[in-house]
């Protein structure tokens, strides 16, 4: 597919990115960290002429979670949430479909694969296609998510950027949060400039 819709969505107080990623010409897509404003949400996608197909969780933390809920009781779609932290979202079993290493999902004629990268939380998990991945709170521009709450692990989270250091350095980044003026990067860059991706 050559086409790709990606919407970059600043919602809540902590500098919060949602983002909204799927096949343009399928009008379907996913919600990537569904929290804060998910009616905002849903009517940036139905403003494009998308349909919501599901929700992507890069880790399970209050502030990219909290509106899963409520996606739920509004599109009725699945979540899909790391095998490791599935565990914390009982409530919503029969609406997750729990994902692991390499896994693809499909939102119409878009494929993203399933990269899991622990070190901020066990399930901590990054979601690419193409020349785009979308790191939740594993890689920041200009840094790397905390690793000093519960499910975090600094060795963990050093092996994490290694492989994100490995993709190609074109690849375009798209964080969980933008604590900088940069509300996205390059793997390019990170290697260079980042001094946790300077290994």
């Amino acid at each position: 597919m050559s086409k790709l819709y990606l919407k970059q969505i600043p919602v809540g107080h902590m500098a919060n990115f949602v983002y909204l990623i799927g096949d343009p010409e399928a009008k379907e897509c996913a919600v990537v960290d569904p929290a804060w404003d998910v009616d905002a949400v849903l009517k940036q996608a139905k403003a494009d002429g998308m349909k919501v197909v599901a929700g992507l969780l890069t880790h399970t933390h209050f502030d990219h979670a909290n509106g899963v809920d409520e996606l739920i009781r509004k599109t009725g779609c699945r979540i899909y949430v790391h095998e490791h932290e599935a565990k914390y979202l009982k409530e919503f079993r029969r609406n997750l479909v729990e994902t692991r290493e390499g896994m693809n999902i499909r939102i119409g004629g878009l494929e993203l694969t399933v990269l899991h990268t622990p070190g901020h939380t066990e399930g901590a998990q990054c979601f690419l296609t193409g020349d785009i991945v979308i790191t939740g709170d594993t890689l920041f521009p200009g840094a790397c998510g905390r690793c000093d709450l519960p499910g975090g692990d600094e060795e963990k989270m050093a092996q994490s950027l290694k492989r994100l250091a490995e993709l190609d350095e074109k690849t375009r980044v798209y964080a969980g949060h933008a604590y900088g003026d940069a509300h996205s990067t390059t793997i390019g860059h990170e290697k260079h400039t980042n001094p946790f991706m300077r290994f």
